[in-house]
């Protein structure tokens, strides 16, 4: 029995108008979707070296001045943008008062800075995770409707008179053609949705772990050295 192979390009060649802007708007969501993996995964890595690099020098530094010092020359990372959201914090509060604002109102306002440090690292690391979403989600159904439309150009030629499989096969085949592609778009972006969001919640676990070291580190320092920290 002679074996017959699928020839997707000649297919995609040779399908309707339609059909072949369905199968162009996947491909084009297709290597967006890979342009954001790669970009993403290498952001990550970059990222996770240099918080390790931050919070190796934080664990080895005596105080927030020399920890500051160092911060300002070293580059972007989430442990960095908390320490300096709460250091500037710190600094505005002793410039204006002194520890007798940490005795009536306690941390709360170095707790609201560390959050915005959290807040505007955590929007770095969600960049473009949303566009990665709407091609996992939105590519099966472009798939989708390419089918449709096929299945209907197929029908049609059967009304019209054209009542034979050779026919009828080259509509059903681009049909089926467009739901594979678009299941071939959608796949990868959302599995590595999946997995940057689990990198990004531990990156959250971390922050906050960092945050309240910090925030102890500042209470002992104010509680034992004041203004000399």
């Amino acid at each position: 029995m002679a074996s017959t192979e699928i020839d997707l390009l000649k297919i995609v060649l040779e399908s309707g108008f339609v059909v072949k802007g369905v199968f162009l708007v996947l491909i084009l969501a297709s290597i967006f979707s890979w342009s954001i993996i790669l970009k993403k995964r290498k952001t990550l890595s970059k990222l996770r070296e240099n918080d390790e690099e931050f919070q190796s020098m934080f664990r080895k530094s005596d105080s927030l001045k020399e920890i500051m010092y160092k911060a300002e020359l070293m580059e972007f990372s989430p442990s960095r943008e908390i320490f300096i959201e709460g250091y500037n914090e710190l600094n505005r509060i002793l410039e204006i008062s002194d520890n007798e604002h940490f005795n009536t109102f306690g941390l709360k306002s170095i707790e609201r800075s560390l959050q915005n440090g959290m807040n505007q690292a955590n929007a770095r690391l969600e960049n473009l995770l949303s566009t990665l979403a709407s091609i996992g989600s939105v590519s099966p159904f472009v798939g989708l409707f390419g089918t449709v439309w096929g299945i209907i150009n197929s029908f049609t030629g059967l009304a019209e008179g054209g009542g034979s499989l050779e026919r009828v096969a080259p509509g059903i085949a681009e049909a089926l053609v467009a739901t594979a592609i678009g299941l071939a778009a959608a796949i990868p972006a959302v599995w590595f949705f999946n997995h940057f969001t689990k990198e990004n919640s531990n990156a959250v676990s971390e922050m906050e772990n960092f945050s309240r070291d910090l925030l102890n580190l500042i209470e002992r320092t104010i509680s034992t050295q004041g203004k000399k920290y």
